[in-house]
C-alpha cells in the first residue's frame, strides 16, 4: 500500500503503471449511479460516462484521484456488482451488466 492512497487510487495507479487498458471495479451495486441507490430512490444508473463527467458530478463510486489517474492513463473503468453470480466473468467477456467510465 501507499500512505494516503485509497484502494481505488492504488488500483488506478497500478493499472497505469502496468499499462492496462481497463480497470475492473467490483462493488456492492451494479454500476455507477447519480446518487446512492440504496438511500435515494431517484438515483439513476449510467451505462457509460467519461472520467470528466464522473469528476464533475462528484460521483462517489470512486474517489476523484482514482478517476483522474485513470483519465490520465486513458483507462476504461468497468464498475459492476460482485454480488451477482458470474458477473466478473461476464464483464471480462464484455457482456456483463456494468457501467463503463471512459477517457
Amino acid at each position: 500500500g501507499n500512505p494516503y492512497f485509497t484502494t481505488d487510487t492504488a488500483s488506478a495507479l497500478r493499472a497505469a503503471e502496468l499499462k492496462c487498458h481497463e480497470l475492473i471495479k467490483a462493488t456492492q451495486v451494479d454500476g455507477v449511479y447519480s446518487a446512492d441507490p440504496k438511500t435515494d430512490a431517484r438515483a439513476t444508473r449510467f451505462e457509460r460516462l467519461t472520467h470528466d463527467e464522473a469528476i464533475r458530478l462528484d460521483l462517489k463510486v470512486m474517489d476523484t484521484a482514482a478517476f483522474a489517474l485513470a483519465r490520465e492513463a486513458k483507462l476504461t473503468i468497468a464498475v459492476f456488482s460482485i454480488a451477482e453470480p458470474g458477473m466478473l466473468g461476464a464483464v471480462l467477456r464484455g457482456n456483463g451488466r456494468a457501467t463503463h467510465v471512459v477517457p
